[in-house]
């Protein structure tokens, strides 16, 4: 499975030829000025919840390549009244079978609102069975128990677990929750993009080690195979 890192929380997965873009926020994030948005394609463009920073691109991907918009019932509702009819509506514990693998929602402690005010319905993460692996994107998350919940049902592979804190969980909280989630690999997101979830990389790496996880903290624009 490639993943490439576009910055902030958005990752685009090759899942047996299928593009799968998460949380698409490309054009107002300056540090992913050099991400060129016309050489990615994706098939689908999985939303965790309504804040700008998590969908910003999502219409110019979903015009764009003819790509499904999946994500809680109410985004999928203000897709649909953009004239974008492919959108898999979900909402917290509910799965959906699509050409890559399943998806499950699955719950996010946050908040969540449209960037024109209106209601966003609730943030949440994913659980993704693709192929031979399993994974689960937190979306924007503090620390919760209902973590707990996803090791009783799955066996992950690896996790994307915000660290940048003040907004989500901290590199300390997110060790917690891999071990909650019952993983050993995290993949970092959610740091650095403004001064307010600026992250020191050694410390994190560090606390990671301490805690026996791997942390990768991908660079703009690599790609690694998972």
């Amino acid at each position: 499975m490639e993943v490439t890192y576009f910055g902030h929380s958005c990752f685009l997965l090759d899942m047996g030829g299928t593009k799968v873009l998460f949380d698409p926020f490309i054009t107002y994030n300056s540090l992913a000025s050099e991400v060129d948005k016309e050489a990615i394609e994706a098939d689908f463009i999985l939303v965790s919840h309504a804040h700008q920073d998590h969908m910003a691109d999502a219409e110019y991907f979903a015009k764009k390549s003819n790509g499904t918009i999946v994500a809680i019932y109410e985004v999928c509702e203000w897709y649909k009244a953009k004239g974008i009819e492919n959108v898999v509506h979900m909402n917290i514990g509910g799965k959906a079978d699509l050409p890559f693998g399943t998806v499950k929602m699955v719950t996010a402690a946050h908040s969540s609102v449209l960037p024109d005010g209106t209601y966003g319905g609730n943030p949440g993460g994913y659980v993704v069975e693709s192929g031979d692996k399993t994974f689960y994107f937190a979306g924007d998350t503090g620390l919760t128990y209902d973590m707990k919940i996803i090791a009783e049902q799955y066996h992950l592979d690896f996790a994307f677990l915000p660290i940048g804190g003040r907004l989500t969980m901290d590199i300390y909280d997110a060790v917690t929750a891999a071990n909650w989630v019952n993983t050993k690999k995290i993949i970092g997101m959610h740091f650095d993009t403004w001064p307010n979830i600026e992250i020191d990389h050694i410390e994190a790496m560090e606390a990671a080690r301490q805690a026996g996880k791997e942390l990768v903290l991908m660079q703009i624009g690599e790609k690694i195979n998972l």
